[in-house]
């Protein structure tokens, strides 16, 4: 009985992934690596995966009305992951793969990097220090009255959830905990109502670069007043310009 309770259980987290996605996949250095699956936490807390291991056992979002919490920098009560994956040089690309988000859920898509220097296994997440690698907002209008444009999340939901990053071929070699997040601005136009899905992966970047970049701690990254934040998505009609939330991208 013990088993099948829990199986049914599992199931129905499972479904939840329809609704908020997670990243199941990365490839790196041309190897693929089984991204945490957060619905089997309960079960199975320790996968063997890259990935920061993460709480939020529905998929759900970090709100924006808990931006000044430690969620946000990898999810709900997220750990570091123990192992790291191939070094990547610096210059390279990032393969990932998200899985299905909802269709109601639309928004620009980040990456980031923090130095862990050190062992990313066991770095404080409140002391990372993330500067933008990559950006993508609203690539269309929509008519408005209701109608949304297209956004980073439509274009990742067009590529079957699949992005790809490259990591600035200027900045130093070491471990760093490479982050990639959705913002879906579906009930944004709330103050609070902003869903932030932070996914985390310990990476090993290697090469010649000598650049340090700056970066801010999580709960610095955003709040949940700004422009980008508390947005109404569904006004499109008005040409609203969309203002990309967080810290400057770091060009190189």
């Amino acid at each position: 009985m013990r088993v099948n309770s829990i199986s049914g259980v599992v199931v129905a987290a499972a479904s939840t992934v329809a609704a908020h996605g997670y990243i199941d996949r990365w490839t790196i250095a041309d190897k693929n690596y089984t991204g945490y699956n957060p619905s089997i936490a309960p079960w199975v807390f320790d996968q063997g995966s890259i990935s920061w291991r993460a709480w939020n056992t529905d998929t759900g979002p970090v709100y924006s009305s808990n931006l000044n919490t430690s969620d946000i920098n990898c999810s709900i009560n997220a750990t570091n992951a123990q192992i790291d994956a191939l070094p990547v040089e610096a210059g390279g690309v990032v393969n990932l793969h998200w899985t299905e988000f909802h269709v109601s859920h639309h928004g620009p898509i980040f990456s980031y990097l923090a130095a862990c220097n050190g062992d990313c296994a066991t770095v404080d997440k409140t002391q990372l220090k993330w500067f933008k690698i990559a950006e993508l907002g609203q690539t269309s209008y929509g008519v408005g009255g209701g109608t949304t444009g297209e956004w980073a999340v439509d274009k990742l939901r067009a590529n079957d959830g699949n992005w790809a990053v490259t990591i600035p071929s200027s900045i130093v070699a070491g471990n760093y905990v490479f982050r990639n997040e959705i913002l879906a601005l579906h009930s944004a136009y709330d103050v609070g109502g902003a869903q932030f899905y932070p996914q985390c992966a310990n990476i090993r970047i290697t090469g010649s670069g000598s650049v340090v970049p700056s970066g801010v701690v999580g709960t610095e990254l955003y709040d949940e007043n700004d422009p980008g934040v508390h947005y109404g998505i569904y006004n499109d009609e008005a040409k609203p310009v969309y203002v990309l939330p967080g810290p400057p991208l770091f060009t190189g």
